[in-house]
């Protein structure tokens, strides 16, 4: 109930205090035990609902609007996917997540914003996102994040679409009512460091003696997927699959081990063929692109069937079961960082395995 709107008689469980809650009302007041339920229970209710996008389909809207508006007049050509259970614009409560396309030769703009970004390249023939004076080459699979406040333009120097999913934390830092952006004054931020750089220094399983990251979020910009893969694979060879999450690894931040941004998690997960997952679920919401293979997906109540490439979200406290018809490797980002930072992440202690 919100101000001048009268209180439902029939709602109330104590309607002889109707009086008063009319004068707490008139004051910007109400009565908490009349609505306490609304704001504390036993366990979370999922925010969202479950859906996927399909790949080929979402292209041909996004490949329509690039011939329709240039990545510059758009500043950021962006099809965004929104949950069809939230009535504002994010694939989540906390995420935003969108497809974003740079055709041939473009350039999307040099600007930097509070919210913080992680983008995992769909289609690529050539191209790079700088990031802070550095390039970071573009190819499918690879992992790239801008964290909060940090320069980033991106620029298509192939010959094909580059296309790649956006994630953002943009309802999280808003609901904080902390955003902020500024453009770059050029198109493009300066170049002081060599493309990849941030690979070469950090991402070796070497600490540099004498470097120093005093920034929440991980050193290294870019997680090229032949690395990660090569990973994965190299986890999986002989091992049984979790019964959860499969064959899985977190990308994460070599300095400490969590996670690469304060506010989003990203792991990479490998399902053999065949193999179904237990049912589980957390309090974290979660989007997952199929990078490799098909099967389908179990959320709630709802089978998604996917393929290459589609996206789908579970959101928050919803079963979540996974099966693959053939080998699968599902790349999948949450706000599970920003939970355990707050320390309200939580697992069902009810799932096989916990």
């Amino acid at each position: 109930m919100g101000a001048g709107e009268d209180m439902d008689l029939k709602s109330l469980k104590h309607p002889s205090l109707a009086p008063s809650y009319a004068r707490m009302q008139a004051l910007s007041a109400l009565p908490l035990w009349e609505i306490i339920g609304d704001l504390v229970a036993e366990e979370p209710s999922p925010m969202g609902v479950p859906h996927l996008w399909r790949y080929h389909e979402m292209r041909a809207l996004i490949l329509d609007a690039g011939q329709r508006i240039s990545a510059a007049e758009a500043e950021r050509r962006v099809l965004a996917l929104k949950n069809p259970g939230l009535e504002r614009p994010g694939i989540s409560q906390t995420l935003f997540a969108g497809l974003q396309l740079v055709m041939p030769g473009e350039v999307a703009p040099a600007h930097r914003h509070t919210q913080g970004a992680i983008r995992f390249v769909l289609e690529s023939t050539g191209g790079y996102t700088a990031v802070e004076g550095e390039r970071c080459l573009m190819r499918r699979g690879d992992l790239i994040t801008t964290p909060s406040w940090t320069w980033h333009d991106h620029e298509n120097t192939g010959d094909g679409p580059l296309i790649w999913l956006d994630g953002l934390d943009v309802p999280l830092v808003n609901f904080f009512g902390v955003r902020f952006a500024e453009e770059h004054p050029a198109e493009q931020q300066p170049i002081a460091r060599p493309d990849d750089a941030s690979v070469s220094l950090w991402g070796t399983g070497m600490r540099p003696i004498g470097a120093r990251h005093p920034k929440p979020w991980s050193p290294v910009m870019s997680y090229p997927y032949a690395s990660v893969r090569a990973a994965l694979m190299s986890a999986s060879e002989g091992a049984m699959p979790d019964p959860r999450h499969g064959h899985a690894l977190a990308y994460c931040n070599p300095q400490d081990g969590g996670h690469v941004l304060p506010t989003i998690a990203a792991f990479l997960h490998h399902l053999p063929e065949g193999f179904e997952t237990a049912p589980w679920r957390t309090t974290e919401a979660s989007v997952f692109t199929v990078v490799e293979g098909e099967g389908t997906a179990r959320i709630g109540d709802a089978e998604l069937s996917f393929g290459e490439s589609d996206v789908f979200v579970a959101p928050n406290w919803t079963r979540i079961t996974l099966q693959a018809s053939k080998p699968t490797i599902l790349f999948r980002f949450s706000d599970r960082a920003a939970q355990e930072r707050l320390g309200i992440w939580r697992e069902d202690p009810g799932t096989p395995g916990s």
